[in-house]
């Protein structure tokens, strides 16, 4: 059973907010999970937006968003790393950016994973689940994204997967962290949708019925199960509690606010590592 204990950490800098991980902040890892607020983008974007729509014909600034990203990666200390993105399709491909190859941002796929110290990891999300994780020391790290698409895609089990090939280490040392989404009360779904749900997770399928015919699905819960499942033990698995659709002054939602909305990021650092120690 995933003990839902952890409690992310607010921080601020300046009049940037963020959240991160207790775990991770043992570990010397940089990463953050933003929230809307320290950014220079105008209304419906306010503020720190991180993301431009593809479904949306109102569009922020792109000099505004790449603005709000170098707030945000000066505020962790990574301003001098080579930011990496993937435009992300709710499925389950996976890139991986290695020491001394160019990384053209861009690529299909909804995670990355890394050992290079000098690159610096994002993915984004509104009501999605953001997933960050790490090996034991941070000399590899992924961050990932998934909607219900990529959860029954199984993308967090084909990145844990990758990263204990890549690093070489088991996945019970792992460090992985849940990130900020629509919570269980807000995400409302169809039977086909749930009818997923129970073919991945069978009897633990995180499903709440409800009258009517529609039901509840939990993202966060089921993320943790698949860690879980994947190998990585709850007691290094922090979850976040915070809904991105209750909380509106904190987080964007596509869900609550429509297609002209924000996007918050998560980012993620590896460690430094001597020369030639690479994964």
């Amino acid at each position: 059973m995933i003990n839902f204990h952890a409690m992310l950490l607010r921080r601020q800098v300046n009049d940037l907010v963020f959240y991160t991980s207790p775990l991770l902040d043992r570990a010397g890892v940089a990463h953050a999970f933003s929230t809307r607020l320290g950014g220079v983008s105008p209304a419906p974007f306010d503020s720190l937006n991180l993301g431009i729509a593809r479904d949306s014909a109102l569009k922020d600034d792109a000099a505004h968003v790449e603005d709000n990203y170098r707030r945000l990666a000066g505020a962790l200390g990574l301003a001098d790393r080579q930011r990496c993105w993937v435009s992300q399709v709710h499925e389950a491909d996976l890139c991986l950016v290695r020491p001394g190859e160019t990384f053209k941002n861009g690529p299909r796929a909804d995670a990355l994973m890394t050992d290079d110290p000098a690159r610096l990891l994002s993915i984004k999300y509104a009501d999605c689940v953001p997933i960050l994780l790490a090996t034991a020391e941070g000399r590899v790290v992924a961050a990932v994204h998934a909607g219900w698409r990529g959860i029954v895609a199984e993308i967090i089990p084909t990145v844990v997967a990758r990263m204990a090939e890549i690093s070489v280490t088991r996945p019970d040392t792992f460090i992985a962290v849940v990130g900020p989404c629509i919570s269980l009360d807000h995400f409302e779904v169809g039977a086909e949708v749930s009818a997923e749900f129970r073919r991945i997770f069978g009897n633990d399928a995180p499903i709440r019925q409800e009258s009517g015919g529609k039901d509840h699905v939990d993202l966060a819960r089921a993320v943790a199960l698949q860690l879980e499942r994947a190998g990585i033990p709850t007691d290094r698995i922090d979850v976040a509690w915070q809904c991105t659709y209750a909380n509106q002054r904190e987080f964007f939602s596509h869900r609550r606010d429509g297609a002209a909305t924000g996007r918050m990021a998560a980012l993620i650092a590896p460690t430094t590592h001597p020369a030639g120690a690479g994964a």
